[in-house]
């Protein structure tokens, strides 16, 4: 049997779309000779849909669009996901559901079994749990039907269940000889070998093909990477989709070898930093297209992570739709004007250079009555940094380009940034990305020839709020800095843990209780894309009015 894997960028409830591109792939696969074409999870609605689902009419739209697939697919099986209703007037009333069909006839409808309440995850609030496991015989061959976590409890792997049932696991004790497995797998860094070491598990252990037809786009904060693939019973790969981009690649049970395979064997990135920029590249294009917008503005610094940002935004949009605006004041310094005007030369976009200075100095001189005999501090600082915000929101009402703020993920951990100032924006895009890591992506886009002015990557940080300021000046040196975040953060260590592990008590204290009381401005935050295990954001959901202190270090008795 001939199988296609088609991974399509479907926008969350533009059906017309949707069904369009399934119908494109679903070509392609008839005039390749397939037997069967699949598609991703729910590729009929887009995920993830989240409260849209509590919307009568999504769903019914959603039914209506798998029912004109039926109709006017011929030729060809095809499994695609879709929203179905539940029948029973007990539990949640819709189904996460997969359909098998082929010429007007459904062969079978499966439901996801596994319903993930983890992260970024939240499908037990919209979902009933499907309880039947059954394989489905199709042109001679067993067909297993899994739907992206029913396949993500393999105790070989993860070294625990996380749920009772193992779908897989029934599927093939019910005789599958392919395990299908549709999908909207979030991308984070190592997650592509993760799921390649965990597919290629379950292929050996049950001796089974695995195809695993994965989304691919940006939805939000959230980033798909595609890269189908499919494992023959051995658990090699076989045939392997592209990430970060639509895709098709088939596979053949009885060809794995040869030319099929090495034309199904598409290029992947090969280091984490060219998989990271990719997704940042193509999660800006999608966010804000699909918000409606096509062009952007942001502000130039003279730092690394507004030209990181306007880098991304010239590749994701096009320099001709990216606007980038210098906005100096008294303590910016020359060497900045000159490394912002040679970056925008180098990515091509527009520049304009708009001085706060005399912005700033009225309006100290009309508040200073209120701020009496005060000597100027971080309220100055912070004044700066909301005169460049205001400038650049008019800038985009003015023009109908959407704000890119230009945070890092270690500036808005610790709460280094100014709210209504710096923070604005409708897009955060490299707020997921550490400031070491910042640096890696630009060297890794320097790697052929200089875009970004080495000026750039090697002066030392500052927000030149005040004179001679540095971030060293305010924050621990960044790879301690990051090091203690990301055991914090995404490794859930508490304090005494981390000082165990070698970093120092007052430091680590000092950047847990940042961490803690920051959580307001980052509520206030614009949405960022997620590459990290743990982001800022939906994923990571903790209480803004709370007294437990995680800061507490154990003294030696």
């Amino acid at each position: 049997m001939k199988i296609a894997i088609a991974q399509i960028n479907p926008v969350i409830g533009d059906f017309e779309y949707n069904l369009n591109r399934i119908k494109y792939y679903a070509g392609k696969a008839v005039s390749s000779s397939c037997d069967l074409v699949v598609f991703s999870e729910l590729v009929v609605s887009g995920y993830p849909p989240r409260d849209l689902l509590e919307n009568k009419d999504f769903i019914e739209k959603n039914l209506a669009s798998l029912s004109m697939l039926i109709n006017e697919i011929k030729g060809i099986g095809v499994i695609c996901g879709f929203v179905d209703k539940n029948p029973d007037d007990e539990g949640k009333p819709l189904y996460n559901s997969a359909v098998l069909f082929e010429n007007g006839k459904i062969l079978q409808k499966v439901n996801k079994r596994l319903l993930p309440a983890y992260d970024v995850f939240d499908e037990s609030r919209y979902f009933e749990a499907g309880t039947e496991c059954k394989a489905y015989t199709y042109k001679g061959e067993n067909i297993g039907i899994t739907i992206c976590e029913d396949a993500w409890n393999d105790e070989d792997i993860l070294r625990k269940k996380i749920y009772h049932m193992d779908p897989v696991d029934l599927l093939a004790r019910d005789g599958a000889s392919v395990i299908i497995n549709i999908s909207a797998s979030p991308f984070h860094i190592g997650k592509k070998e993760f799921r390649w070491n965990m597919f290629s598990s379950i292929a050996r252990k049950y001796k089974a093909a695995f195809i695993f037809a994965n989304q691919v786009g940006g939805n939000d904060s959230i980033l798909f990477d595609g890269t189908s693939s499919a494992f023959d019973r051995h658990g090699k790969i076989r045939a392997l989709a592209r990430d970060f981009e639509e895709d098709i690649i088939f596979y053949d049970n009885e060809e794995i070898s040869g030319r099929l395979f090495e034309e199904n064997t598409h290029h992947v990135s090969g280091s984490d930093s060219e998989s990271v920029l990719k997704a940042l590249i193509m999660g800006t294009r999608d966010y804000v297209t699909k918000c409606g917008f096509s062009k952007v503005v942001l502000g130039l610094s003279g730092g690394i992570d507004s030209a990181l940002t306007a880098f991304i935004a010239a590749r994701a949009l096009g320099p001709e739709n990216v606007l980038t605006v210098f906005m100096p004041s008294a303590y910016t310094s020359k060497e900045n004007y000159e490394d912002t005007k040679k970056l925008a030369e180098n990515i091509g976009t527009r520049f304009e250079l708009i001085s706060i200075d005399s912005i700033f100095k009225e309006f100290v001189r009309l508040i200073a009555p209120s701020f009496k005999e005060s000597e100027p501090g971080i309220t100055e600082q912070n004044l700066q940094a909301r005169i460049r915000g205001t400038i650049l929101m008019a800038l985009s009402n003015r023009e109908g380009r959407i704000l890119l703020s230009t945070g890092n993920k270690s500036e808005l951990a610790v709460g280094y940034c100014t709210l209504y100032g710096d923070m604005n924006g409708g897009l955060a895009v490299i707020s997921d990305i550490p400031k070491t890591f910042v640096y890696e992506l630009a060297h890794f886009i320097n790697l052929e020839k200089e875009i970004i002015p080495a000026s750039i990557i090697d002066k030392a940080p500052s927000a030149e709020l005040k004179p001679d300021q540095t971030d060293q000046d305010d924050l621990p040196p960044y790879d301690i800095l990051d090091s203690i975040l990301k055991g914090y953060i995404e490794d859930l260590k508490g304090a005494d843990e981390l000082v165990s592990g070698g970093f120092d008590p007052e430091i680590v204290e000092d950047v847990i209780s940042r961490v803690d009381r920051n959580e307001y401005k980052r509520h206030q935050a614009a949405p960022g894309l997620k590459v990290t295990t743990k982001a800022f954001g939906y994923g990571r959901r903790y209480p803004l009015a709370q007294r437990y202190n995680n800061r507490i270090i154990k003294k030696d008795s």
